[in-house]
């Protein structure tokens, strides 16, 4: 696949006015900080490549892109992967001075990661997605927890809070933080916090670029597990996530995630594995949910108040099961958040997920009928 390899527009803001005799002598030595910037940026190898896939992403890579140039730590550079976006993606880069790669056809955001990591100049690789915001400090923390350590693979995760604090992207971070923070030594390395040496990420090939679609950094986790590479979680190396989640949606996002990760988890064979998101809490909360609610129709198909029974029980265990998850979600933003969140979570939450589950079981069946995987 060819790419194009362009550097981003320099800009400059001009001071004030200057003395009219000054000002031929501004124009011919206006081009000397725009050389030294472009030799800085695109030339001298750095310390950190921030590989970042963009496909569409105009309504956030800006602010992507400006939390990024921000940054604390100073010995960087920023590789920005078009994946053919047809919005004002491309525009919106070239007004930062990034190195931008722009794929000559659609393929995917794997495929962009590792053109962006194929192309960086750095020994160490930091992915994030266009929709996440660094934190001042966060490639100080990357660089601290991967030097000297350079054999492993390091992750981070998203800030509690997230950029848009409504109720459901709230209630998103907050669900992933928890889950991908649980471990020291996690399942997988989520894609939107991955730091790993660039000698280990192509020794091992990278992403898959023909895969299932969300849960590439998924594969490529287990791919390092399997030849032995220590996978690490550092909850310090954090980035803000854009949800814009509404309920529609995050009940969206619950089932096609749940979907594809049955698949996945079909073929691996590993579907109870307690692994990031798709959690033993979840599970469990999904399972608690379907015996209610077949008990529930049982009892109004029979009156058979047997049924019902059970039901405080399997609450009662479902909600002690999930109780670590309610603190962090009471110390984040408190009483009245949580029980409304709570709510949702037990009740309304495990639908999409068992139905993507569902989905994912009978595509997974069909294939293997028909000979595939």
């Amino acid at each position: 696949m060819n790419t194009h390899i362009l550097p981003g527009r320099i800009c400059s803001k001009q001071g004030d006015k200057v003395a009219n005799t000054r000002q031929k002598d501004d124009r011919q030595m206006a081009w000397i900080p725009a050389l030294y910037l472009f030799h800085n940026t695109f030339l001298m190898e750095k310390r950190l490549s921030v590989i970042i896939p963009n496909y569409n992403g105009g309504k956030t890579i800006g602010k992507c892109l400006g939390a990024a140039f921000a940054s604390t730590f100073t010995d960087y550079e920023i590789v920005v992967v078009d994946d053919c976006s047809d919005d004002d993606s491309v525009g919106i880069i070239g007004q930062f001075p990034c190195r931008l790669i722009k794929l000559d056809r659609r393929s995917g955001s794997a495929k962009a990661r590792n053109e962006g990591a194929r192309h960086s100049s750095s020994k160490i690789l930091f992915f994030i997605d266009a929709d996440c915001l660094l934190q001042p400090n966060t490639l100080a923390t990357v660089d601290q927890t991967i030097t000297g350590n350079e054999e492993n693979v390091f992750g981070g995760t998203y800030t509690p809070l997230p950029f848009d604090q409504d109720f459901f992207s709230t209630f998103q971070s907050i669900f992933i933080n928890y889950s991908e923070t649980k471990k020291k030594e996690p399942d997988y390395i989520a894609g939107h916090a991955m730091v790993i040496s660039r000698e280990l990420f192509l020794k091992h090939d990278g992403f898959p670029e023909i895969f299932l679609p969300i849960i590439e950094d998924v594969e490529f986790s287990h791919r390092l597990r399997r030849a032995g590479i220590v996978l690490q979680m550092n909850p310090a190396i954090q980035v803000t996530h854009i949800f814009n989640f509404t309920l529609v949606k995050s009940l969206q996002n619950a089932f096609r995630k749940s979907h594809f990760w049955t698949i996945y988890s079909l073929q691996n064979r590993d579907l109870t594995m307690d692994s990031g998101t798709s959690s033993f809490e979840l599970k469990g909360n999904v399972l608690s949910w379907f015996v209610t609610v077949l008990s529930g129709v049982l009892f109004g198909l029979t009156g058979n108040i047997g049924y019902i029974l059970p039901m405080g029980l399997i609450t009662f265990v479902n909600l002690a099961g999930n109780r670590r998850f309610f603190a962090v979600m009471h110390r984040v933003k408190g009483t009245a958040f949580t029980c409304l969140a709570a709510l949702y979570y037990t009740m309304l939450y495990p639908l999409p997920v068992a139905a993507g589950g569902l989905s994912g079981l009978v595509r997974y069946t069909i294939a293997c009928r028909n000979g595939g995987h």
